[in-house]
């Protein structure tokens, strides 16, 4: 990740993960701008490349092959990535509004979405075929295909399987996934012979923008193949195993796959932005929106007028250079460069076998040789993105960027020396702003808070109610602030869960670094949004708190519980007995996976899953928890389990066996450990390894190490009564904690201070 010590002074936002997006972040990586922060906004981590799409689903290729790991591509560009869906623009105030967040805050804006099928004007296409595009979205698709496939009953015949569009999109597609499911069948020692496949096209030919030549050749491989070509078969209708065609034809058709009549998305519409008959972003000679100086769009999404471009993927990489060229231009207030794209370009078209053809204008030719060579030039592409450079630190350099005089006022103080004390504190109008649209949740046991903001805020305790009080607080460890909020919410509302207390009030307690006015503005809305809607979630109230300047952005909370007075139904952690059962609701491996992420070598849906175990709420764990007669509890956090399991059983009096081979963990927190990346606080949670009593008998076991993995917002750990530990595993489990396992069992204390066994 490239840091800078300038304060943030422009944003620019890419929408969508395409080819062209994903050359302009390495761009940016390898030349970053001074003063200028990147934020992906993708609904997918793993950006499929195209070109080698076909090859994927004909089985030549492996998924981590043809896909770039968008997050990890934006780690190494310095890039916040934010996962989640664009429903509009609010071009006035400069906004891209989002499904689950805020809006997010652009000065300049590039769009590279690719294209949607438009399957809505076909009666029953939406619901019974699957579309190819968006092409990230494809892959389950295909994979419930396959798995359709291999568990077809004989008995019900052959299986029919259309592909509608005859383009070189749709040719290379029938040819590979008829390739890989004949092969699925021998496979499975049943005749490729059930499967029937049929290509429909509304043209009166294929390939329709290829040569001659070219099209003759793929004619005779479907011939070969026993592939149905129907031409002039507009399709109108999908019904349950049928297609109907505007001529009133009719063809069989169990499973369809739909490659034509692509569009832009619906939201484009009400974005004021030019488009074209089809829903594309009209685009002029600099790939910059014709409505909006501020706006690009390049790849399959953009319309090109100063010419008709093909929707191919190669117009989409090679755009990326320009692209990236004229947003640097136009943060800086410079000239831009036009766009001057090939008037013929090579495609290199499979034919589901390890055979391809060539074609380029008039020419075409083929052979096992030219499939070797596609595959090479795909190879060398992914290359790009997945081998990523070690990126020496970078020297302070002096921002280029146009700015008003206002804005290069508050860029020299964010970098001068900035005050201490409360002269650290963020502006009251700033704060004002931020944190004015946010609506903690209401409760009258709150006297006094951000509903009517006063020196403090004032809580009743009702009658017969004691309060429980906790405190957390770290810095960010991912880039997006939206979710670090959310992160930082749940984590801190642990302690309130592991007690079985309810959550009543918080006060936050933020630092963030100097910066122009409305990109501190920005960063509070987002973070603060997204930890208020996991503390209205929980029930509790933010009632004040803190904001100040620092180095880096953090956040915490102290946060306020009420259980019973007399402390019936409090879970602690003194409270287990021998022959419970020890039972944890969450996967580990958050400290591996965080250290590997800021390392660029954790895969991105690796933290992914990650981020969505940290912000399961223990909040339900705890009551079902307590339903079923838990006698202690904790929630694991920087201590890791062994440190909290001890934790446990000295103050119970008791030992432990725990069982190395059940840990549940998260996806590649074992590839973390074995590429010997672990978190800054291991060794010193190493150090408990003198309470393992036969430690030394599994220092190579590859989980190992996890022991010590320091958690953030971690699982429930818990120890309850035998007879009731399989219902309470199923409970947990329906409710939502799927990795909930039985991990060990409480032992009575013995003679050997090392209180905790392990067991294989």
């Amino acid at each position: 990740m490239q840091s800078s010590s300038l304060p943030v002074l422009r944003d620019l936002v890419l929408v969508g993960g395409g080819h062209s997006h994903v050359g302009v972040l390495r761009h940016f990586a390898m030349q970053p701008e001074p003063g200028v922060r990147i934020t992906v906004i993708c609904t997918d981590i793993d950006t499929p490349y195209s070109g080698m799409l076909p090859g994927y689903v004909a089985g030549h290729y492996a998924f981590d092959e043809v896909h770039i790991d968008l997050a990890r591509l934006c780690a190494f560009a310095g890039a916040r990535f934010y996962r989640d869906a664009v429903v509009g623009l609010d071009r006035p105030s400069g906004r891209v509004l989002c499904r689950e967040r805020p809006p997010v805050a652009y000065d300049l804006l590039s769009i590279n979405i690719g294209s949607t099928p438009r399957m809505q004007p076909i009666e029953g296409a939406a619901a019974l075929a699957v579309p190819v595009k968006p092409i990230a979205q494809f892959n389950q698709r295909w994979l419930a295909l396959l798995e359709k496939v291999r568990q077809w009953p004989v008995r019900s015949g052959r299986m029919t399987i259309a592909v509608v569009g005859a383009g070189a999109g749709g040719v290379e597609m029938l040819l590979s996934v008829q390739y890989r499911l004949r092969n699925e069948l021998k496979a499975l020692g049943r005749s490729s012979e059930s499967l029937r496949f049929v290509l429909l096209t509304s043209g009166d030919r294929l390939l329709p923008t290829h040569s001659r030549g070219v099209r003759e050749r793929f004619a005779r491989v479907l011939h070969a193949r026993n592939v149905e070509v129907h031409t002039q078969a507009e399709v109108v209708q999908v019904s349950a195993g049928c297609l109907h065609t505007r001529d009133g034809r009719t063809f069989d058709a169990d499973e369809t796959l739909w490659i034509t009549q692509a569009g832009g998305p619906d939201w484009l519409h009400d974005t004021g932005l030019a488009l074209n008959a089809q829903g594309f972003i009209q685009v002029n000679q600099y790939l910059q929106t014709v409505s909006d100086p501020r706006v690009f769009a390049a790849g399959d999404i953009a319309d090109f007028t100063p010419r008709p471009l093909e929707k191919a993927g190669v117009f989409a990489v090679r755009m990326a250079g320009p692209l990236a060229d004229n947003l640097r231009r136009s943060l800086r207030g410079q000239p831009l460069q036009p766009y001057r794209p090939q008037r013929h370009w090579l495609a290199l078209i499979s034919t589901g076998n390890r055979h391809a053809v060539a074609s380029r204008g008039p020419l075409g030719f083929a052979g096992a040789w030219v499939w070797r060579w596609k595959d090479r030039i795909d190879r060398r592409f992914m290359r790009r993105f997945t081998e990523l450079p070690a990126m020496a630190p970078r020297p302070a350099q002096a921002p280029l960027l146009a700015l008003s005089p206002q804005e290069s006022l508050q860029a020299i103080s964010a970098v001068a020396m900035r005050c201490g004390g409360c002269g650290a504190k963020v502006g009251a109008s700033v704060l004002s702003r931020a944190l004015g649209s946010l609506q903690p949740v209401q409760r009258p046991d709150v006297l006094i808070g951000l509903h009517a903001p006063d020196d403090a805020a004032v809580v009743q305790v009702p009658t017969g109610k004691a309060v429980v009080h906790t405190v957390d607080f770290f810095r960010a460890f991912i880039d997006d602030p939206w979710v670090f909020g959310q992160v930082a919410a749940n984590h801190a509302l642990g302690d309130i869960h592991a007690m079985g207390a309810e959550p009543q009030s918080a006060t936050a307690v933020v630092t963030v670094p100097p910066g122009l006015e409305h990109k501190v503005e920005d960063l509070l809305t987002q973070m603060m949004g997204g930890a208020l809607q996991v503390l209205n979630a929980a029930g509790c109230a933010l009632v004040g708190g803190h904001t100040g300047e620092g180095a880096e952005l953090a956040l915490g909370f102290a946060i306020n519980g009420l259980i019973d007075a007399q402390l019936h139904g409090v879970l602690r952690k003194g409270g287990m007995q021998p022959g419970d059962v020890l039972l944890l609701t969450k996967p580990i491996g958050t400290g591996t996976l965080l250290a590997a992420h800021a390392r660029h070598a954790a895969r991105g849906r690796w933290i992914d899953a990650a981020l969505r175990s940290m912000l399961l709420s223990n909040q339900n764990g705890a009551r079902i928890l307590q339903a079923h007669g838990a006698n202690a509890c904790t929630d694991l956090t920087g201590f890791g389990l062994l440190g909290h399991l001890v934790e446990m059983t000295r103050p119970s009096g008791v030992d432990a066996e725990l069982q190395l081979s059940a840990l549940p963990l998260l996806d590649g927190a074992l590839d973390c450990v074995r590429a010997g990346i672990v978190s800054s606080l291991q060794p010193a949670n190493v150090r408990l390894r003198r309470a393992l009593r036969n430690g030394e008998a599994f220092v190579d076991d590859p989980r190992y190490p996890l022991l010590f993995d320091p958690q953030t917002a971690g699982g429930l750990l818990a120890s309850v009564p035998a007879e009731n530990a399989q219902a309470c595993v199923q409970a947990l489990q329906a409710a939502g904690y799927p990795h909930t396992v039985i991990i060990g069992r409480i032992l009575a204390q013995g003679e050997v201070l090392s209180p905790v066994v392990l067991k294989a």
